[in-house]
Formats: C-alpha cells, sequence, structure tokens
C-alpha cells in the first residue's frame, strides 16, 4: 500500500507500506514541499502519486527507508536525471541527500 505522508507516520502506516517489500519501504520525496509517498514495489509508483497532487517532479527524489535500523538509502531509478546533474541512480549532491534524509526522517523516524 502506498501511502502520502505529510505528518508524521503512525505504526499502522509504516506497517502497511512495509507489506510490498517487508524490510524496507520505496520513497519518493518532495525535498520542497516536505512531503513523501511511501509503499508499493516501484520508487516510480509512488513518485507517481505524488505527482497526482501538488508536486512538482523536479522536487521529487527516490529513496529507501529502513525501519529496522532507522537508516535512509538514496538509490532509485527515477533518480536518473542528467538535466539536473545527476547521472546516477544515487543521488550524488550532498546538501540534497541531507534534505531528502531530513523529509524522511521528520516523518518515519520512531
Amino acid at each position: 500500500m502506498i501511502h502520502v505522508i505529510e505528518r508524521p507516520a503512525t505504526p499502522e502506516q509504516i506497517s502497511e507500506m512495509l507489506e510490498s517489500l517487508g524490510s524496507y519501504i520505496k520513497l519518493a520525496v518532495d525535498v520542497e514541499r516536505g512531503i513523501l509517498a511511501g509503499g508499493g514495489e516501484l520508487h516510480a509508483d509512488c513518485e507517481a502519486r505524488l505527482l497526482e497532487g501538488r508536486s512538482e517532479q523536479t522536487d521529487i527524489w527516490g529513496a529507501d527507508w529502513i525501519p529496522e535500523t532507522q537508516e535512509v538509502r538514496f538509490e532509485a531509478l527515477i533518480n536518473i536525471r542528467s538535466r539536473q546533474s545527476n547521472p546516477s541512480m544515487t543521488i550524488l549532491d550532498a546538501d540534497l541527500r541531507r534534505r531528502v534524509e531530513s523529509v524522511a526522517r521528520s516523518l518515519l523516524e520512531e
């Protein structure tokens, strides 16, 4: 199940987002709006949920959240963006990684 999270996630939401993959949650994080979509099997599915709202594609970045270790990982196919100077699946810009991590932690960390 994919949830759009605008306030700290409830334990029930975390559990539902874990249903697809079990040990981690795929995320699409809107760094401008400070929200995320999480769950499902693909980062692109989460990205699509944000795009259905007011999010702009250039503001959305893919990551994973590992609840057990409270870790954020910054690799996703949706991050490959030559026009935004990110030709890699990994978010290369350190400041952007910090922004993605900040949003993820503020909404998902226990």
